[in-house]
């Protein structure tokens, strides 16, 4: 099969593109294609046997936290639902530690909801630049290891589906009938379904420390895959009580700076692999985010509080229609042996 296909073909003409970036143009062919996915898979099936007997380590000798994260706009009580509205997730970890550094390994489950900028707008008069409809659904696992200096490396892997198979109407239609919130009116423009994956990866190479309470930390990440691509970095300032070492007493507030280079975002342009529709917009290459909280942890108990300014990630949407404002909590418990 070429790489051309036909013309009402799209997936295989987009799969050549997305391969395309590791071969080159005469090798774009099937056989080729199964080819490098074998070797992958080859090549990482002893990776995947060392991760699973280190998880099934850590379940078995770590220490066990539950981990509940919520993002909503919703929180500031101005009855606002717009553009990535809502972000639950839930997450289990086994903490392996000593002196120098811990290791966790754990699981996480959450979904994602995006609208247009009025969820009382009918079909009729959601269109572009207003963000489409979308929801991504994903279960996922992940490794941390930090070490005693403050640095850190997480790596991780999401899989899901975008689209009505997320649940995304049923979801924010019956969290808005318990609140007696206005009902959204164009879930039926939404992405359609696709199967997802993200790769992704975030390392803090080093600390500065400022005093006995005050440090800044850089970090690098990125995502890959046909739900997210991106790479980016920020700078993080904490003041006050300080931990190295997750699930260590701390108590202190944060100031976080980000910027992203976006090369590919389904919920606004649909999924990679899919026929989407005219809902669909461009995104903006460079976005930039700003966050301020609070981080609380005396075992067995944690709790975080931020607030997050999101920039604008829709191209042909003026910046100041574009932005985002929302509340991420965070609420931890570790049973204690």
């Amino acid at each position: 099969m070429s790489c051309g296909g036909e013309k009402n073909n799209l997936f295989w003409p987009r799969a050549c593109q997305f391969f395309g970036i590791f071969l080159p143009s005469p090798f774009l062919k099937l056989p080729a294609v199964c080819l490098l996915l074998s070797i992958c898979v080859s090549a990482s099936a002893s990776v995947f046997d060392q991760t699973l007997d280190l998880f099934n380590k850590a379940e078995a000798e770590g220490k066990a936290t539950w981990l509940l994260n919520i993002d909503n706009d919703s929180f500031f009580l101005n009855r606002d639902d717009k553009f990535y509205t809502s972000g639950i997730q839930i997450a289990r970890q086994y903490q392996l530690r000593d002196a120098a550094q811990s290791t966790t390994m754990g699981w996480r489950f959450g979904q994602q909801l995006y609208t247009a900028s009025d969820i009382k707008l009918t079909p009729a008069q959601v269109g572009p630049p207003d963000h489409p409809y979308a929801g991504w659904l994903y279960f996922g696992v992940y490794k941390d290891t930090h070490h005693g200096n403050g640095t850190y490396l997480r790596l991780g892997l999401d899989l899901g589906c975008l689209g009505p198979c997320a649940g995304g109407w049923w979801m924010q239609s019956t969290l808005h009938h318990i609140l007696n919130q206005p009902l959204p009116q164009a879930w039926s423009t939404q992405m359609r379904n696709e199967i997802g994956a993200v790769l992704y990866a975030e390392v803090a190479p080093t600390r500065w420390l400022l005093g006995h309470s005050m440090d800044v930390t850089p970090v690098l990440h990125g995502r890959f895959g046909n739900i997210f691509s991106d790479a980016g970095g920020g700078v993080t300032l904490r003041v006050g009580r300080l931990n190295t070492l997750p699930n260590d007493p701390a108590w202190y507030g944060f100031v976080r700076a980000d910027e992203r280079l976006v090369a590919y975002n389904a919920t606004l342009q649909g999924g990679y692999f899919s026929s989407n529709n005219q809902y669909t917009v461009a995104p903006k290459r460079l976005v930039g985010e700003a966050e301020i909280g609070l981080v609380w942890n005396d075992a067995p108990y944690g709790f975080n509080a931020s607030i997050i300014r999101r920039g604008n990630e829709i191209r042909d949407l003026r910046n100041e229609l574009g932005m985002q404002t929302f509340m991420r909590l965070q609420f931890s418990y570790t049973p204690q042996e």
